[in-house]
């Protein structure tokens, strides 16, 4: 097997692979929460997070961008959780983060850019059409589940804000992701 072939499949992260490496810390994250309370499990997640990462790194041979802003970000709030002893910081994580992933994207469209198709390209063929439509609905997407978390961490007990992170914020992504299915295929480029 020639050089060329064996780095492009270490480039290629198989779908499951991302999702667990994803998922693995949040759900660590609930977990700790249950047992040992919010910083405890923040501390977890920041270990995690950064495990899950590095682990990407191994096996692809490249850091995804997504993944990696939000590390940060959970690197950056859940260290000021911590150290300040405030959960507040760890509940407007997903706030901030889904508001700048919207503002990027907006922003990317009102200079000519489409920053999804940077992210996503590799996996999908879309017409210039198709990606600035679902450039804009994951906009929006992001936009609604900001205010949501919003809603939710300032009117609900921090366990039951962190299941809802889990359980609620994580199902609400993935069946958004799957309504767009219609919408990619709508304005998917012919295979050659």
């Amino acid at each position: 097997m020639s050089k060329a072939v064996k780095d492009k499949e270490r480039t290629e992260e198989h779908p499951a692979l991302r999702l667990s490496l994803d998922l693995g810390p949040l759900i660590l994250f609930f977990a700790i929460n249950a047992l040992y309370g919010i910083f405890v499990a923040t501390a977890f997640f920041m270990v995690a997070i950064v495990i899950a990462l590095i682990t990407s790194r191994l096996l692809t041979g490249k850091f995804a961008k997504m993944p990696l802003v939000t590390a940060a970000f959970v690197i950056v709030f859940g260290g000021l959780t911590i150290y300040l002893q405030d959960e507040t910081f760890i509940k407007i994580k997903p706030t901030v983060i889904y508001c700048l992933f919207a503002a990027i994207l907006m922003g990317g469209l009102a200079v000519n850019r489409i920053f999804l198709q940077s992210v996503l390209g590799e996996v999908f063929e879309l017409s210039g059409t198709g990606w600035r439509l679902l450039t804009y609905r994951w906009a929006g997407f992001f936009i609604f589940l900001a205010l949501l978390n919003e809603a939710v961490w300032r009117s609900v007990s921090t366990d039951t804000w962190v299941s809802f992170k889990v359980f609620g914020l994580v199902p609400l992504t993935l069946i958004f992701a799957a309504m767009q299915a219609g919408l990619m295929q709508k304005h998917a480029k012919p295979t050659k």
